[in-house]
């Protein structure tokens, strides 16, 4: 049987709960072997972030090429790349190794609030790094801030703002609605034809949702990586997320924002059961 196996390249959380930490232990949670790309370490907890040092871009490809000239790599997740030569590095080592299956969580802001992508990353972070995405996932504030536009106030500016990023080149966009109110938490995906599919759940009154944006663009590659077209693990991913965020109060970490439960459902003496990924037909 062949491994499903995907890449992610993104920052570290020294507490756990998000960057690359999140992306790991989401793969496994679904079933994937999951490979690593440091970007840049973060002093880190559930209370905020206190200390960023980034990787030198020589040292963030050479990580990209170790693991793809080796392991065959089936999805990448893209999360936290804080500067423009980092960002560069990113795009020159997939594009060098042809990869197509990629998912990019544009981190730039913590939970806490603390900035993770400089002013001047932006703009090469549109550039470079847009064009490579099949399915770009950016929550509201991070859609606008790639715009330079306000914050979409409904699903309508939603889908307008997917439209627009769809034009600066990812060939798919989910915009996130966690940021938003109402009863109802929904998710935006406009497709390569710009059409709209609406994926809404139930919002969950908890403060620990640390990590979520990363654990869902992980949860989405680990659905790639396992085959299945970009639709049908966007739904499971929402799905596995959301089981993670209803069981997190059952977690004790920390005195911030906690994490959500990446393992509902796997550890002893939770009877909840995750979603499970099968494999499928070979995504576009």
């Amino acid at each position: 049987m062949t491994t499903p196996i995907a890449l992610t390249i993104a920052g570290s959380d020294s507490s756990g709960g998000a960057g690359i930490q999140a992306d790991l232990k989401t793969f496994s949670a679904l079933g994937v072997y999951g490979a690593s790309a440091l970007v840049a370490l973060t002093a880190q907890n559930t209370r905020g972030v206190t200390a960023i040092h980034d990787a030198p871009p020589d040292f963030i490809s050479a990580q990209i090429d170790a693991v793809m000239s080796d392991l065959a790599v089936d999805a990448v997740k893209i999360g936290m790349v804080s500067r423009s030569d980092s960002i560069a590095a990113v795009a020159d080592s997939l594009l060098r190794h042809g990869a197509t299956r990629i998912v990019i969580d544009p981190v730039m802001v913590a939970a806490s609030g603390a900035r993770l992508l400089s002013e001047d990353a932006v703009d090469t972070l549109r550039r470079r790094l847009l064009p490579l995405a099949l399915n770009l996932t950016p929550n509201l504030p991070e859609a606008a801030a790639l715009l330079d536009c306000a914050v979409a106030r409904d699903e309508q500016e939603m889908a307008e703002q997917g439209r627009a990023l769809r034009a600066l080149g990812a060939r798919t966009v989910l915009v996130k609605g966690g940021h938003g109110s109402g009863a109802e938490s929904v998710d935006v995906f406009i497709d390569e034809d710009d059409a709209v599919t609406r994926f809404a759940g139930p919002r969950r009154p908890t403060r620990n949702t640390h990590g979520t944006g990363c654990t869902l663009s992980s949860a989405i590659a680990a659905g790639l990586a396992r085959g299945l077209p970009l639709v049908q693990s966007i739904g499971l991913a929402k799905a596995y997320v959301a089981a993670a965020i209803a069981a997190a109060d059952e977690l004790d970490v920390g005195s911030g924002h906690g994490p959500v439960h990446h393992f509902v459902g796997l550890w002893p003496g939770d009877g909840s059961a995750p979603p499970r990924l099968a494999r499928g037909d070979a995504a576009d």
